[in-house]
């Protein structure tokens, strides 16, 4: 097992984020814009954003297994118990956490600093990346948040990838089928590396955030 485990790793960090990077350049302007410019029904839209953030990542897993069954509207996509069927998952699982916290972030921005961009004839572009720069803690903390979700889940990646030894195996999936084989100490071996994974993961996160501060 540990012979195969950097393959492992590898994997979980590349699927987590590929799916962490979709999710934040798309995720994070469309939070500050639905702050910036409310659209029609934005009371729903919100609620379905925070509905969202809770959503159980099984229940996911078993929306994007259905919509790339072959039997599904994607099925021709060929992607179920691939590495993208699972980015697609993890993708899912994270959106609304990064527009619904980035939303809270630049929310928390002075109301007056808005004002006085307009007032000195920023766009709304401009208006939008420069309280995204004072909110950015905010944003940050919302795409380390989203990170940890989808590193450490394991139900979606195990409906839609399948959990197959040198394809999709990933660190969540692995403990869960040690543990199952009684090999629990291998199990926690494993624990510890996504620990550590989660661990180093967020620290180079929170340094590069703070390099993009400075």
């Amino acid at each position: 097992m540990f012979a195969s485990l950097p393959p492992i790793v590898l994997l979980s960090l590349s699927v987590s984020s590929a799916a962490l990077a979709i999710a934040a350049v798309s995720g994070v302007p469309l939070g500050a814009r639905l702050v910036l410019q409310p659209l029609p029904g934005q009371r729903w839209i919100v609620l379905l954003i925070y509905t969202g953030m809770g959503l159980p990542p099984v229940v996911v897993g078993l929306f994007v297994y259905l919509l790339l069954s072959r039997s599904g509207p994607l099925g021709w996509l060929d992607w179920l118990f691939t590495p993208a069927a699972m980015i697609a998952a993890q993708t899912v699982i994270a959106w609304p956490l990064v527009v619904g916290l980035t939303m809270t972030a630049v929310e928390g921005v002075d109301p007056a600093l808005r004002l006085q961009l307009r007032a000195l004839g920023a766009n709304p572009t401009q208006v939008m990346w420069t309280l995204l720069s004072e909110a950015w803690p905010g944003v940050l903390a919302a795409i380390i948040a989203a990170f940890g979700s989808i590193i450490s889940e394991v139900g979606a990646v195990m409906l839609v990838g399948g959990n197959i030894e040198g394809r999709t195996r990933v660190l969540t999936t692995a403990i869960v089928l040690e543990t199952r084989k009684g090999n629990f100490e291998l199990s926690l071996a494993l624990g510890g590396v996504l620990l550590g994974l989660a661990f180093l993961s967020n620290f180079l996160l929170l340094r590069l955030g703070r390099g993009i501060v400075r």
